[in-house]
């Protein structure tokens, strides 16, 4: 494994990754994903996949793969070279995050901390090898969604959703299909994704929470109001608990 690029110029990170064995683009696969480096203060943060045939995995499971964590180091450079040697059905990839990247990454003016970096790259080890054309097993979630039972009652209700994904045409028509005015979408969509959310501001009716209208009336006005010697634009309003009970403040007795 030749970590030159990164000893050359060490303030990125370098992705290394072995050949795709041509079985894995002919059978489902199973991948997994480890994190090294993620808690010390000295040096970088690593994150790999390796994956193999559903077909082989008792074959990787001889090879006795555990947790990095509880292997030696010698353990680990053993299990390491025997992949390479069954490179016929194991690959591998990884990217390494150098010091340099996490720190200015977590100080910089837009924050990029922690969890999101290590979010991010695990997922482009994924996709990298998707876009090798590993197929990687979604066996259990094409089931879940091909078979999923809608608890809403909902009418002329479709299974054609493409892939799932945000960026998928079919995936967005279908949302815009079945947005509903007043109740959103039933509960098979992540009304919190972004893709979602900008539907729900196009297609559905405008909501006005209670909380939000006092909190827009109870707001600080512009910062040049405080100079002004006349009555403020918006009345401050006093809590809800004292609105909602009828309470006063007293000035005189």
């Amino acid at each position: 494994m030749d970590l030159s690029v990164l000893e050359r110029d060490n303030t990125g990170r370098c992705r290394l990754n072995s050949p795709v064995p041509a079985v894995c683009r002919k059978e489902p696969c199973i991948l997994g994903v480890d994190e090294a480096g993620r808690g010390p203060v000295l040096g970088p943060m690593v994150y790999a996949i390796c994956y193999c045939p559903l077909s082989r995995l008792a074959d990787l499971e001889a090879l006795k793969v555990a947790d990095s964590k509880t292997l030696s180091e010698s353990e680990r450079d053993r299990l390491f070279l025997k992949m390479e040697e069954d490179g016929d059905f194991v690959g591998w990839a990884l990217d390494v995050l150098s010091p340099n990247l996490i720190s200015t990454s977590m100080l910089g003016r837009v924050k990029y901390n922690l969890n999101s970096l290590s979010h991010d790259t695990a997922a482009g080890l994924i996709q990298f090898a998707l876009d090798q054309g590993v197929k990687v097993a979604q066996v259990a979630r094409d089931q879940a969604v091909k078979n999923w039972r809608f608890v809403e009652k909902l009418q002329h209700l479709d299974a054609d959703y493409g892939s799932g994904y945000p960026n998928d045409p079919k995936t967005k028509a279908w949302l815009r299909r079945h947005v509903e005015p007043v109740f959103g979408f039933p509960q098979f969509v992540r009304f919190s994704w972004r893709t979602a959310q900008s539907i729900l501001e196009k297609e559905a009716e405008d909501v006005v929470w209670e909380d939000s209208l006092a909190g827009d009336l109870e707001g600080p006005g512009r910062i040049t109001s405080y100079f002004n010697e006349g009555a403020r634009v918006r009345p401050r309003l006093s809590h809800r608990y004292f609105q909602e009970r009828g309470l006063e403040p007293a000035t005189a007795l």
